[in-house]
C-alpha cells in the first residue's frame, strides 16, 4: 500500500538542517509521492547554505524512508544555489553552468567508468547533464551506454547530441564507420576535434557537462585549459604506487594549468568476499596521498564490485540499473560530496578568463614547466 505524503512527510520531519530546523517545517521537502514503493521527493537547498549539508541530509532521508514498510526505491531530485563556472565572451559553451574534468595519469584504473556513473549520480540527483567523452582514441561512453548512431545537425551549424537515459552525449565513437577502427591523428586533429565537440554541438542548458579526458598529461587537457574555464577536476586514482605515481603527474599538471581538484576518487579500493570479508588487493592509502597532495578531499572509495563492469558491459551504468544497490549508492555519494565542495567555493580557483575579442588587459595563460 502507497503511503500518503503527510505521512512521508511526518517521517522526515526529524530530519534537520545544520541549524536545528525539520527539513519539512522549513518547507525544503517538495513534491513527494509514493508510487508503488517507489518514494520521489524534490529538496529544495536553493536559500541559505544548506546545500553544504546534502550528503548527511540525503542519507538521513533515504535511511528514514527505505526502513517505511513497502518502500524500496527513493528518488531525490536536489534544487541548490551552487554558484556556476564564470564564463568568458568566447567561451564555446555559454550554457553549461559547470565543466568537470575526469581525469587521471595514467589507464586502467577505471577513469571512464567513474565519469559515467558520476554522470548518471548527477543526472538521478536532478541535474541537467551531459558527458563527452575527450578520448579521442580509446573512446569508451559508446559501449558503457549502450548507444550508437550518428549525430545530426537540424540547423546546418550546430550538431546535436545522442541522448541516453535523460543524458546529453558525444564520442568520436558515434563518428566512427567501424567500432574496431582505429583512429590515427597527430595532435593538432585531435585538438580540432575537441574543439568541435565544445563549440559545433548543441549542448544547449546543462547544469553539469562532465569530460571524459584521456589518461595522461597530453594535449587535451592543455587544449581545454587554454580554450575554456573548468569548474575543476575530478581525479581517479587505485590504491597502489604504480596508479599514484602517474597520478601525481596529473594533479601536477592540473595545478600548473590552474585547474582546480575538486577531489579525489579512489576506484577498487577494495574487494568483499562471500564471508564478508574486506580484502585491500591493491594495498590501501593511494587515493588519500593523492588527496593531501592536491590539497583536495577524497571524494569517495569505490570497491572491486562484478556488477560495474557487467552492467557497463550490457551498456547500462550500474547507477542507472541498480540506484538503490550499495555500489551505486557510493558513486551518488561521490557526486554529493562533489557539490558539496563546489558550493563551498571550489570554483573559484579556476583559470583567467582568456580574452580573444581584441581588447586591452589580456591575461597570459600559465607556463607548462
Amino acid at each position: 500500500m502507497a503511503h500518503s505524503s503527510d505521512a512521508l512527510l511526518s517521517a522526515l520531519r526529524p530530519v534537520v538542517t545544520d541549524s536545528g530546523a525539520s527539513i519539512v517545517d522549513a518547507g525544503l521537502v517538495k513534491e513527494v509521492s509514493d508510487a508503488d514503493g517507489r518514494v520521489a521527493l524534490t529538496l529544495d537547498l536553493s536559500e541559505g547554505n544548506v546545500a553544504q549539508s546534502r550528503a548527511r541530509i540525503g542519507a538521513e532521508v533515504r535511511a528514514i524512508l527505505l526502513a517505511l514498510q513497502g518502500v524500496e526505491r527513493v528518488d531525490i531530485r536536489w534544487r541548490d544555489n551552487v554558484p556556476g563556472r564564470a564564463i568568458g565572451p568566447d567561451d564555446p559553451m555559454p550554457g553549461v553552468k559547470h565543466i568537470v574534468l575526469v581525469m587521471s595519469g595514467k589507464g586502467g584504473v577505471g577513469k571512464s567508468t567513474t565519469a559515467t556513473n558520476l554522470t548518471m549520480a548527477l543526472h538521478r540527483l536532478g541535474y541537467r547533464v551531459g558527458l563527452l567523452d575527450a578520448d579521442i582514441y580509446g573512446p569508451s561512453i559508446p559501449t558503457m551506454l549502450g548507444i550508437t548512431g550518428r549525430p545530426v545537425s537540424t540547423d546546418g551549424k550546430h550538431i546535436e547530441p545522442l541522448e541516453r537515459f535523460g543524458v546529453k552525449l558525444m564520442s568520436i565513437g558515434f563518428l566512427l564507420e567501424d567500432p574496431k577502427q582505429a583512429v590515427i591523428w597527430r595532435g593538432p586533429m585531435l585538438t580540432g576535434a575537441l574543439q568541435q565537440f565544445m563549440k559545433d554541438v548543441h549542448w544547449g542548458d546543462l547544469d553539469f557537462l562532465v569530460f571524459d579526458l584521456p589518461p595522461g598529461t597530453g594535449d587535451v587537457a592543455l587544449s581545454l585549459s587554454q580554450r575554456v574555464r573548468s569548474t575543476g577536476a575530478v581525479v581517479v586514482t587505485t590504491p597502489q604506487n604504480v596508479a599514484t605515481d602517474d597520478v601525481f603527474k596529473s594533479v601536477s599538471m592540473a595545478q600548473k594549468l590552474e585547474i582546480p581538484v575538486l577531489g579525489v576518487v579512489e576506484n577498487m579500493s577494495y574487494f568483499i568476499d562471500s564471508a564478508g570479508m574486506r580484502h585491500e588487493l591493491f594495498g590501501s592509502g593511494g587515493g588519500q596521498a593523492v588527496a593531501d597532495f592536491a590539497g583536495a578531499p577524497l571524494l569517495g572509495q569505490v570497491p572491486i564490485e562484478s556488477m560495474v563492469r557487467e552492467w557497463g558491459d550490457k551498456g547500462t551504468p550500474v547507477v542507472q540499473a541498480m540506484p538503490q544497490s550499495a555500489i551505486a549508492q557510493t558513486f551518488i555519494a561521490i557526486a554529493e560530496r562533489l557539490i558539496d565542495t563546489i558550493a563551498e567555493g571550489a570554483e573559484d580557483a579556476g583559470l583567467p578568463i582568456i580574452d580573444r575579442s581584441g581588447g586591452q588587459g589580456r591575461v597570459r595563460l600559465p607556463l607548462v614547466k
